[in-house]
């Protein structure tokens, strides 16, 4: 399986299945009826884990775990028990898409919303997925659930989003993916201009937009906290660590070291995904023992800057086993 495009820049197919579940659709919002599916190495499907615990939406809208790694079919199981989801009862998610479209020729990405009593996949456009986890499922949202995408803020977080997701989400791809000097070069300066500019604008406010926590910082939170692991080496993006970039640093430790962020982390997952999975990049599938990454507990410092977390609300409820850090 080939990501690299030969002829030079890569391309995201962003052909994703655009069906919302919402309180008046087909697709109506039930709890205990849909299945999220993961995989906790891929950070689109990261954003949707950290909003599901944000939200506190475990008991309404399950999850399956898929595998850190996956062939040219798709996500497989393997995490489980005979390798078979739980509830689900397949295999590998392309089941679940071509159970609804038995043609389906696109991508089968995590995230991905199963309907259980079908088995069929009901969306995987993992953008619109955490905003109508915000703003439709909010029957369901634990008492205390912060605000991720408030009215006041929409606008001003969806340009931030734009551009985050160009520049930085997918410019670290476009850099890895790159297939000739030019346009390697021509993404790597667009991510590290970014970031500079994301640095310079997060040095006198504590997050992205207003004082608390939104969608904007889940959606760049997944893209820092790869980057040491794996962007950094893997995909040729190395003017700077991230821990060599001292505002954009401290940003995301603070994030990492707040409820419902770095308590969904698996850097396992995350390096045997990338390293494993690209052979054309990796030949070797070799996956690094470095770098040491407990340096994600340090004192950030941030809060110094004001700003409320979670606003009104409150934090989810703290698990154990995460992160995993070896």
């Amino acid at each position: 399986m080939a990501y690299v495009n030969p002829s030079g820049e890569f391309t995201r197919d962003q052909r994703y299945i655009s069906t919302r579940i919402a309180a008046d659709g087909p697709y109506p919002v039930e709890a205990g009826r849909y299945r999220l599916v993961v995989s906790r190495a891929c950070p689109w499907a990261n954003r949707a884990i950290i909003v599901r615990r944000l939200l506190g939406l475990e008991d309404a809208l399950s999850m399956g775990v898929a595998g850190p790694t996956h062939d040219e079919r798709s996500w497989t199981f393997d995490l489980d028990p005979g390798g078979r989801d739980p509830v689900l009862g397949i295999e590998r998610l392309q089941e679940a898409f071509l159970a609804r479209y038995p043609d389906y020729d696109k991508g089968i990405t995590v995230p991905a919303i199963v309907d259980v009593p079908t088995g069929q996949v009901v969306t995987n456009d993992f953008a619109q997925i955490t905003i109508d986890l915000s703003l439709e499922w909010t029957a369901f949202h634990r008492a205390g659930a912060p605000s991720l995408y408030p009215v006041s803020l929409r606008e001003e977080i969806d340009k931030v989003n734009r551009f985050v997701f160009t520049d930085v989400n997918n410019g670290v791809y476009r850099a890895g993916f790159a297939g000739t000097q030019e346009a390697y070069e021509a993404a790597y300066h667009r991510l590290f201009d970014r970031l500079d500019k994301l640095s310079s604008h997060l040095s006198t406010q504590r997050y992205l937009v207003g004082d608390t926590i939104t969608e904007a910082d889940v959606r760049l939170f997944t893209t820092l906290v790869r980057f040491d692991a794996v962007y950094h080496g893997h995909f040729k993006c190395n003017r700077s660590k991230l821990s060599e970039m001292p505002v954009l640093w401290a940003y995301a430790r603070d994030l990492f070291q707040t409820p419902g962020f770095g308590d969904t982390i698996d850097f396992v997952h995350i390096k045997q995904h990338y390293y494993v999975v690209h052979k054309d990049i990796n030949p070797t599938q070799i996956v690094p023992a470095g770098p040491s990454l407990t340096n994600w507990l340090d004192e950030h410092g941030r809060e110094k800057l004001g700003g409320r977390p979670f606003g009104d609300g409150t934090p989810p409820a703290p698990i154990s086993g995460f992160p995993r850090f070896a």
